[in-house]
Protein backbone atom coordinates (compact mmCIF):
# COMPACT_ATOMS: atom_id res chain seq x y z
CA UNK A 1 0.00 0.00 0.00
CA UNK A 2 1.11 3.49 -1.22
CA UNK A 3 1.95 5.73 2.19
CA UNK A 4 0.97 9.05 1.45
CA UNK A 5 1.81 12.52 3.07
CA UNK A 6 -1.81 12.99 4.68
CA UNK A 7 -1.24 9.39 6.44
CA UNK A 8 2.10 10.09 7.80
CA UNK A 9 0.76 13.96 8.70
CA UNK A 10 -2.28 12.09 10.66
CA UNK A 11 0.33 9.37 12.79
CA UNK A 12 1.99 12.25 13.39
CA UNK A 13 -0.33 14.22 14.81
CA UNK A 14 -1.54 11.65 16.63
CA UNK A 15 1.71 10.33 18.08
CA UNK A 16 3.63 13.76 18.18
CA UNK A 17 6.68 11.77 16.74
CA UNK A 18 9.45 12.52 14.34
CA UNK A 19 8.40 12.26 10.50
CA UNK A 20 10.41 9.46 9.35
CA UNK A 21 9.28 7.23 12.37
CA UNK A 22 5.82 7.95 11.00
CA UNK A 23 6.92 7.15 7.65
CA UNK A 24 8.79 3.61 8.67
CA UNK A 25 6.07 2.15 11.04
CA UNK A 26 3.09 2.57 8.36
CA UNK A 27 5.83 1.18 5.58
CA UNK A 28 5.97 -1.54 8.16
CA UNK A 29 2.39 -2.10 9.00
CA UNK A 30 1.14 -1.86 4.84
CA UNK A 31 -0.32 1.38 5.81
CA UNK A 32 -2.99 0.26 8.89
CA UNK A 33 -3.12 3.14 11.51
CA UNK A 34 -3.86 1.35 14.84
CA UNK A 35 -0.84 -1.13 13.42
CA UNK A 36 1.46 1.72 13.32
CA UNK A 37 0.80 3.40 16.41
CA UNK A 38 0.86 -0.57 18.34
CA UNK A 39 4.72 -1.03 17.08
CA UNK A 40 5.56 2.57 17.50
CA UNK A 41 5.06 1.43 21.16
CA UNK A 42 6.18 -1.90 21.14
CA UNK A 43 9.34 -0.68 20.22
CA UNK A 44 9.69 1.99 22.86
CA UNK A 45 12.37 0.24 24.91
CA UNK A 46 14.75 0.38 21.76
CA UNK A 47 13.78 3.49 20.79
CA UNK A 48 14.78 5.05 24.11
CA UNK A 49 17.94 3.69 24.33
CA UNK A 50 19.05 4.92 20.93
CA UNK A 51 17.90 8.03 22.02
CA UNK A 52 19.04 8.53 25.37
CA UNK A 53 22.11 10.67 24.43
CA UNK A 54 20.34 13.42 22.96
CA UNK A 55 19.74 16.12 24.66
CA UNK A 56 16.81 17.14 25.84
CA UNK A 57 16.42 21.00 26.88
CA UNK A 58 13.09 21.84 25.87
CA UNK A 59 10.10 20.59 27.86
CA UNK A 60 7.80 21.92 30.25
CA UNK A 61 7.38 22.48 34.15
CA UNK A 62 4.07 21.14 36.80
CA UNK A 63 3.34 22.27 40.01
CA UNK A 64 0.26 20.44 42.06
CA UNK A 65 -0.63 21.76 45.08
CA UNK A 66 -2.61 20.06 47.58
CA UNK A 67 -6.30 20.84 48.59
CA UNK A 68 -5.35 22.29 52.24
CA UNK A 69 -2.24 24.52 50.80
CA UNK A 70 -0.01 22.93 52.78
CA UNK A 71 1.76 20.92 50.41
CA UNK A 72 3.27 21.31 46.85
CA UNK A 73 5.05 19.73 44.43
CA UNK A 74 7.06 21.00 41.20
CA UNK A 75 8.56 18.87 38.42
CA UNK A 76 10.30 19.91 35.09
CA UNK A 77 10.00 16.87 31.99
CA UNK A 78 12.22 17.53 29.05
CA UNK A 79 12.21 16.86 25.59
CA UNK A 80 14.39 17.48 22.41
CA UNK A 81 12.49 20.06 20.60
CA UNK A 82 9.29 22.39 21.59
CA UNK A 83 7.31 20.82 18.97
CA UNK A 84 6.92 17.72 21.72
CA UNK A 85 5.74 20.07 24.38
CA UNK A 86 2.91 21.32 22.10
CA UNK A 87 1.55 17.67 22.02
CA UNK A 88 -0.93 16.24 24.29
CA UNK A 89 0.67 13.29 24.49
CA UNK A 90 3.30 14.76 25.79
CA UNK A 91 0.99 16.94 27.73
CA UNK A 92 -0.86 14.65 29.44
CA UNK A 93 2.46 12.27 30.41
CA UNK A 94 3.59 15.23 32.61
CA UNK A 95 -0.13 15.98 33.70
CA UNK A 96 -0.01 12.48 35.37
CA UNK A 97 3.88 12.43 36.59
CA UNK A 98 2.98 15.87 38.08
CA UNK A 99 -0.33 13.99 39.67
CA UNK A 100 2.25 11.07 40.80
CA UNK A 101 4.41 13.30 42.45
CA UNK A 102 1.76 14.95 44.64
CA UNK A 103 0.32 11.90 45.56
CA UNK A 104 3.89 10.43 47.07
CA UNK A 105 5.59 13.57 47.87
CA UNK A 106 9.23 12.86 46.72
CA UNK A 107 12.31 13.94 48.32
CA UNK A 108 14.25 13.95 45.53
CA UNK A 109 14.28 12.57 41.69
CA UNK A 110 15.95 9.20 42.46
CA UNK A 111 12.80 8.24 44.64
CA UNK A 112 10.70 9.80 42.39
CA UNK A 113 11.72 7.46 39.43
CA UNK A 114 11.36 4.00 41.89
CA UNK A 115 7.34 5.23 42.00
CA UNK A 116 4.49 3.25 39.64
CA UNK A 117 2.30 5.20 37.32
CA UNK A 118 -1.26 4.66 37.75
CA UNK A 119 -1.51 1.69 35.17
CA UNK A 120 1.00 -0.58 37.60
CA UNK A 121 3.85 0.49 34.90
CA UNK A 122 7.16 1.74 35.89
CA UNK A 123 8.16 5.53 35.13
CA UNK A 124 10.73 3.94 33.59
CA UNK A 125 8.59 1.96 30.84
CA UNK A 126 5.99 5.04 30.82
CA UNK A 127 9.16 6.92 30.06
CA UNK A 128 9.63 4.69 27.04
CA UNK A 129 6.48 4.95 25.47
CA UNK A 130 6.69 8.74 25.00
CA UNK A 131 9.71 8.25 23.62
CA UNK A 132 7.97 6.02 21.44
CA UNK A 133 5.24 8.39 20.89
CA UNK A 134 7.01 11.23 20.59
CA UNK A 135 10.29 9.84 18.16
CA UNK A 136 12.48 11.97 20.64
CA UNK A 137 14.48 11.41 24.07
CA UNK A 138 12.23 12.50 26.81
CA UNK A 139 13.73 13.04 30.72
CA UNK A 140 11.94 13.04 33.79
CA UNK A 141 14.60 15.73 35.49
CA UNK A 142 13.59 16.96 38.48
CA UNK A 143 11.16 17.08 41.35
CA UNK A 144 10.64 18.75 44.74
CA UNK A 145 8.76 18.78 47.27
CA UNK A 146 7.64 21.26 49.92
CA UNK A 147 5.67 21.06 53.13
CA UNK A 148 4.09 23.59 55.51
CA UNK A 149 3.18 22.95 59.08
CA UNK A 150 -0.14 25.33 60.75
CA UNK A 151 1.70 28.64 60.40
CA UNK A 152 3.00 28.23 56.97
CA UNK A 153 1.82 29.28 53.73
CA UNK A 154 3.03 28.11 50.10
CA UNK A 155 2.63 30.14 47.28
CA UNK A 156 2.83 28.78 43.67
CA UNK A 157 3.25 31.03 40.46
CA UNK A 158 4.19 30.05 36.81
CA UNK A 159 5.41 31.84 33.99
CA UNK A 160 3.90 30.11 30.40
CA UNK A 161 5.28 26.48 30.77
CA UNK A 162 8.63 27.27 31.10
CA UNK A 163 9.06 28.64 34.50
CA UNK A 164 8.04 27.39 38.00
CA UNK A 165 8.11 29.12 41.37
CA UNK A 166 7.13 27.61 45.08
CA UNK A 167 7.58 29.92 47.78
CA UNK A 168 7.17 28.61 51.84
CA UNK A 169 5.92 31.72 54.00
CA UNK A 170 5.68 31.97 57.81
CA UNK A 171 3.16 33.91 58.41
CA UNK A 172 1.19 36.57 55.73
CA UNK A 173 -1.21 34.88 53.28
CA UNK A 174 -1.58 33.04 50.06
CA UNK A 175 -1.42 36.07 47.57
CA UNK A 176 1.62 37.15 49.30
CA UNK A 177 3.10 33.59 48.90
CA UNK A 178 2.32 33.87 44.85
CA UNK A 179 2.92 37.54 44.67
CA UNK A 180 6.78 36.79 45.72
CA UNK A 181 6.72 33.62 43.69
CA UNK A 182 5.92 35.57 40.47
CA UNK A 183 8.61 38.26 41.46
CA UNK A 184 11.49 35.53 42.04
CA UNK A 185 9.90 33.93 38.91
CA UNK A 186 10.70 37.44 37.00
CA UNK A 187 14.00 38.25 39.34
CA UNK A 188 15.79 35.13 39.39
CA UNK A 189 17.43 36.25 42.62
CA UNK A 190 20.11 33.74 43.62
CA UNK A 191 19.38 33.26 47.93
CA UNK A 192 17.22 34.76 50.01
CA UNK A 193 19.45 37.32 51.59
CA UNK A 194 23.21 38.46 52.48
CA UNK A 195 23.62 35.99 55.04
CA UNK A 196 23.31 32.75 52.35
CA UNK A 197 25.64 34.22 49.83
CA UNK A 198 29.32 32.57 50.23
CA UNK A 199 32.20 34.30 51.24
CA UNK A 200 33.81 33.72 48.15
CA UNK A 201 31.42 34.78 45.91
CA UNK A 202 31.60 38.13 47.94
CA UNK A 203 35.38 38.39 47.84
CA UNK A 204 35.91 38.10 44.23
CA UNK A 205 33.06 40.38 43.04
CA UNK A 206 34.73 42.63 45.72
CA UNK A 207 37.83 42.62 44.12
CA UNK A 208 36.19 43.09 40.77
CA UNK A 209 35.22 46.11 42.28
CA UNK A 210 38.29 47.59 43.77
CA UNK A 211 40.00 46.98 40.18
CA UNK A 212 37.63 48.69 38.02
CA UNK A 213 37.94 51.81 40.72
CA UNK A 214 41.44 51.60 40.50
CA UNK A 215 41.57 52.22 36.91
CA UNK A 216 38.88 55.39 37.76
CA UNK A 217 42.37 57.26 39.25
CA UNK A 218 40.42 58.45 42.19
CA UNK A 219 41.73 58.60 46.00
CA UNK A 220 42.21 55.62 47.89
CA UNK A 221 39.27 56.82 50.11
CA UNK A 222 36.72 57.65 47.21
CA UNK A 223 37.53 54.37 46.04
CA UNK A 224 36.60 52.46 49.64
CA UNK A 225 33.02 54.50 49.64
CA UNK A 226 32.74 53.48 45.88
CA UNK A 227 33.32 49.60 46.97
CA UNK A 228 31.00 50.02 49.72
CA UNK A 229 28.37 51.48 46.93
CA UNK A 230 28.67 48.64 44.56
CA UNK A 231 28.97 46.16 47.05
CA UNK A 232 26.00 47.16 48.20
CA UNK A 233 23.98 47.24 45.49
CA UNK A 234 25.38 43.66 43.82
CA UNK A 235 24.05 42.14 46.74
CA UNK A 236 20.92 43.88 46.15
CA UNK A 237 20.95 42.76 43.37
CA UNK A 238 21.34 39.11 43.55
CA UNK A 239 19.40 39.02 46.95
CA UNK A 240 15.50 38.18 47.21
CA UNK A 241 14.82 40.16 50.13
CA UNK A 242 17.27 43.41 48.64
CA UNK A 243 15.45 43.49 45.53
CA UNK A 244 12.87 45.85 44.42
CA UNK A 245 9.39 44.10 44.60
CA UNK A 246 7.98 43.82 40.46
CA UNK A 247 4.74 44.62 41.56
CA UNK A 248 5.90 48.23 43.45
CA UNK A 249 9.71 48.87 42.57
CA UNK A 250 9.16 51.31 45.29
CA UNK A 251 9.28 48.98 47.90
CA UNK A 252 11.91 45.88 48.65
CA UNK A 253 10.68 42.16 49.06
CA UNK A 254 12.57 42.49 52.57
CA UNK A 255 9.93 45.49 53.15
CA UNK A 256 6.58 43.99 51.90
CA UNK A 257 7.11 41.05 53.86
CA UNK A 258 7.50 42.86 57.39
CA UNK A 259 4.60 45.22 56.24
CA UNK A 260 2.51 41.92 56.06
CA UNK A 261 4.51 40.33 59.16
CA UNK A 262 5.82 37.44 57.38
CA UNK A 263 9.57 35.98 56.75
CA UNK A 264 10.03 33.71 53.85
CA UNK A 265 11.79 30.49 54.60
CA UNK A 266 12.46 28.75 51.11
CA UNK A 267 11.85 29.14 47.53
CA UNK A 268 12.76 26.67 44.83
CA UNK A 269 12.52 28.07 41.00
CA UNK A 270 12.62 25.59 37.86
CA UNK A 271 13.47 27.08 34.74
CA UNK A 272 13.04 24.29 31.59
CA UNK A 273 16.20 24.01 30.06
CA UNK A 274 18.37 25.55 32.65
CA UNK A 275 22.02 24.33 33.03
CA UNK A 276 21.60 21.98 30.24
CA UNK A 277 24.23 22.54 27.66
CA UNK A 278 22.44 22.98 24.32
CA UNK A 279 24.15 21.21 21.20
CA UNK A 280 23.73 23.56 18.32
CA UNK A 281 23.36 21.40 14.92
CA UNK A 282 23.31 22.41 11.36
CA UNK A 283 19.42 22.11 10.20
CA UNK A 284 20.40 20.32 6.87
CA UNK A 285 22.80 17.98 9.26
CA UNK A 286 19.74 17.42 11.76
CA UNK A 287 17.71 16.70 8.22
CA UNK A 288 19.82 14.06 7.41
CA UNK A 289 20.27 12.34 10.57
CA UNK A 290 16.15 12.27 10.78
CA UNK A 291 16.53 10.95 6.51
CA UNK A 292 19.04 7.80 8.48
CA UNK A 293 16.96 7.08 11.14
CA UNK A 294 19.79 7.94 13.61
Amino acid sequence: MAITAAMVKELRERTAAGMMDCKKALSETNGDMEAAIDLMRTSGAVKAAKKSGRIAAEGLVKVNMSDDGKTATILEVNSETDFVTKGETFINFVDDLGALALKTTPADIDEFLNESMENGDSLEKAREDIVASTGENVAIRRVQTLTVGANGVIGAYKHGDRIAVLTVLEGGDQQLAKDVAMHIAASKPECISESDLSADLLEREKAIFVEQARESGKPEEIIEKMIVGRMKKFVNEVTLEGQAFVKDPETTVAALLKSNNANIKSFVRFEVGEGIEKKEENFADEVMAQVKGE
